[in-house]
């Protein structure tokens, strides 16, 4: 992995922000390092496209959205007189655009399937210690405010809380994208909205409204766009997919893979092997989606049922059909599933059966005030939790979690 190179400032249009200035060498050299050009390969929405096909957009997108969005964070506070010194505002901007550094192909689905609990938080991690190592400590400022332990508390809640600028980023990013209208937020009024008290990021009471709006938005997206029942299906589809091509190389069975997904489909590897095992984090730097994409291509010959199925049902868009309902499947159910696809596939074990049927759950919080409120901020000085303060609509409601059970199978299964 290079080095940080020295360059001055650069300008960007973006289509969601306008134009994005990237000032000083450290900003613009990790821009230019291969671990944050390797976004370009992996779309922020993984398979979304096959329900909006103009979610297209890339995780490096959303990094330098969030930047963008930081830098007006950390200029409306100082405005404010909230004291933040240019070292901390550059490692501020630093950790919000390396907090996806470490983010698989195709969204979260592969951290389900590639790698053992490790979630793409803690890879982000590793590779910004990576990257620390070799640019002499210039970031552990960055990494200390991205893990919550640096000293001012707010500059990790602007990074990663109910109001950060990752979120504030991806929602309108998503929401322009997919051409979804109801995901669209204020971002600049919310932002002009924060404050800092007692070393907490707060919202004045001003912008109550605009934060109600953030909180709907959010819990809408999640079902039209994140929780799309297509969406679903075919994530869950791929994620059976690539378990079914490991179990099969574990057999011994050839199966075509690009060197750096074979390397992840022949291990099992989790967060001590990135940490202690260099090779491991050098070939997932070099995993992106196209690597996905190349394999599946080749393995909708192989002359696994269950692969080339899945490969052509993915690789065509012929996707499973999925059911989701608030109360769970009785076994019942899942039986009378099972037993239609061993009786359309009958040459299948009920392990290999076993691949084409998935189940699971769903959770939507738009809002959780258990890890970390939204505080509103009044003239007198006193301080409310926006369940406590909202006038307009019961955002307490909103804060509830709701899940969703759903069952995904092949359409050709007529079990209900």
């Amino acid at each position: 992995m290079s080095r940080i190179s020295a360059n001055k400032r650069k300008i960007i249009n973006d289509p969601v922000h306008g134009f994005i200035t990237i000032n000083g060498n450290l900003l613009l050299g990790l821009v230019e390092h291969p671990l944050m050009q390797r976004l370009r390969r992996i779309r922020q929405l993984g398979l979304t496209s096959y329900v909006y096909p103009g979610a297209l957009h890339t995780r490096f997108h959303h990094a330098l959205g969030a930047m963008h969005l930081m830098q007006e964070a950390l200029d409306t506070l100082r405005l404010k007189g909230i004291e933040i010194s240019d070292k901390e505002a550059e490692a501020t901007l630093a950790a919000i655009l390396m907090h996806d550094i470490g983010h698989g192909p195709y969204s979260h689905a592969l951290e389900h399937s590639l790698v053992n609990g490790c979630s793409h938080e803690d890879i982000s991690l590793i590779f910004m210690q990576i990257l620390n190592k070799e640019n002499e400590g210039k970031l552990s400022k960055a990494i200390e405010i991205f893990s919550g332990t640096y000293h001012k508390k707010f500059l990790h809640q602007l990074v990663s809380g109910q109001l950060d600028t990752d979120r504030l980023d991806y929602l309108k990013r998503d929401s322009f994208f997919t051409g979804v209208s109801e995901g669209v937020i204020n971002t600049e009024r919310i932002i002009k909205m924060l404050t800092v008290h007692d070393d907490e990021l707060v919202v004045e009471d001003k912008g109550i409204y605009s934060i109600e709006k953030f909180i709907v938005a959010r819990r809408l997206m999640y079902w039209q766009v994140y929780y799309h029942k297509t969406v679903v299906a075919a994530e869950n589809m791929l994620i059976n997919l690539l378990k079914r091509a490991k179990e099969l190389i574990s057999e011994g069975i050839q199966v075509f893979a690009t060197p750096a997904l074979d390397f992840f489909l022949r291990n099992n590897f989790g967060a001590e092997d990135f940490r202690n095992k260099p090779e491991v984090s050098e070939k997932f730097a070099l995993l992106d989606d196209y690597d996905i994409m190349a394999s599946l291509k080749v393995w909708i010959n192989h002359s696994d049922t269950v692969l080339a199925f899945l490969s052509n049902s993915l690789l065509k868009r012929k996707l499973f059909r999925i059911i989701i309902r608030n109360d769970a499947f009785q076994q019942n159910e899942i039986d009378a599933v099972k037993q239609a696809i061993k009786a359309e596939w009958s040459q299948l074990s009920e392990t290999e059966a076993g691949y084409l049927y998935m189940q699971g759950t769903i959770t939507n919080n738009a809002y959780n005030p258990e890890t970390d409120k939204i505080k509103l901020l009044y003239r007198n000085g006193e301080v409310n939790d926006i369940t406590q303060a909202s006038d307009q609509i019961n955002v307490s409601l909103l804060s509830g979690t709701v899940t969703r059970h759903f069952l995904i199978f092949p359409k050709t299964i007529q079990a209900f």
